[in-house]
């Protein structure tokens, strides 16, 4: 047991930081979020409430239009507030996307790429992986980039998460074996899941544009910075398989063997992106089958998402 936690944990250092449970290399996986990672099946909850677009969501649903037009009736919260939106911005479900041309092509690409290589992949890799080893190597990926999630919930102000997040990997280090388990969750030990993109707009940064590149899950101008940030953040990136040198501190890989570093960042990403992809291969199905305009509903669960994860 101890041969086999030194083997996923080498694996697993590679991985680098992700969106909570948008991290994969197709937009697609913005749409959906694992919310258990230690029993059964896997739980993923769906966006399904964005997962049409706007007007189409108007039509479908009966009850938004007495709402509209009834005085009498109270006006739902619009789940696209934004706190920090001055008064000339456009309304929340008016997203500011002026590449819209180009991203549209790209996300085309990282569909095909998921259809042609990465599903298929990960197919052949559920048919060989049991599903509990792969939550285990899920809970695994997530235990490591504790100290980005430490980080931002200090950097917020937000004590109490910051609290629960050192208890979380103190219990799933030691009585989760190296995080292979979920110990934290079954004890009901939880909080929400911060980011460096999600500090910068508490304070006050605004999202920017909507983007999406290839190979990686959609941003806001204001996340994608973020998401570099969170590399930074991650020890392994720079103590243990260094792609970032700070003089005076020594690594468990040397500087100056980056091929050693790069095949074990890589490796550990593409891991990270099989299992997560291979956990949730009925879910994504299910979201591209029921969706007409699959790029709009991407787009509209992310903005939504990251929203309210401020907002919390």
């Amino acid at each position: 047991m101890l041969c086999a936690v030194s083997v996923l944990t080498v694996v697993g250092c590679a991985g680098g930081p992700s969106q909570t449970a948008l991290n994969t290399s197709v937009g697609v996986e913005s749409v959906a979020r694992a919310e258990s990672r230690g029993e059964g099946a896997k739980t993923v909850q769906v966006a399904a409430a964005p997962a049409v677009s706007s007007n189409v969501m108007l039509v479908a649903n009966k009850n938004v239009l007495p709402a509209a037009t009834d005085p009498t009736v109270e006006p739902a919260e619009d789940p696209f507030y934004d706190p920090f939106a001055k008064s000339d911005e456009p309304a929340g479900g008016e997203e500011y996307d002026p590449w819209e041309p180009l991203n549209t092509k790209v996300f085309e690409f990282n569909r095909q790429v998921d259809r042609w290589v990465l599903k298929p992949a990960a197919q052949g890799y559920n048919a060989v992986v049991p599903n509990p080893v792969q939550i285990g190597i899920s809970n695994l990926f997530y235990n490591i980039r504790f100290p980005s999630r430490l980080i931002n919930n200090l950097a917020q102000g937000k004590l109490s998460g910051a609290g629960t997040e050192v208890g979380r990997f103190l219990l799933n280090s030691t009585f989760g074996l190296g995080g292979l388990v979920d110990v934290a969750k079954y004890m009901d030990i939880t909080t929400p899941e911060e980011d460096t993109g999600q500090t910068l707009g508490y304070y006050g940064m605004k999202p920017g544009p909507y983007v999406v590149l290839p190979f990686l899950p959609p941003f806001t101008l204001r996340d994608l910075i973020g998401y570099v940030g969170d590399i930074a953040l991650n020890p392994i990136n720079w103590m243990v398989f260094p792609i970032i040198e700070v003089n005076g501190i020594p690594s468990l890989v040397a500087h100056h063997n980056r091929t050693t570093s790069s095949i074990a960042q890589i490796g550990g990403r593409v891991e990270e992106i099989l299992n997560d992809r291979s956990l949730n291969l009925e879910k994504f199905q299910g979201v591209e089958e029921a969706t007409l305009d699959l790029y709009t509903a991407v787009k509209n669960a992310y903005i939504q998402k990251r929203r309210n994860a401020i907002r919390e």
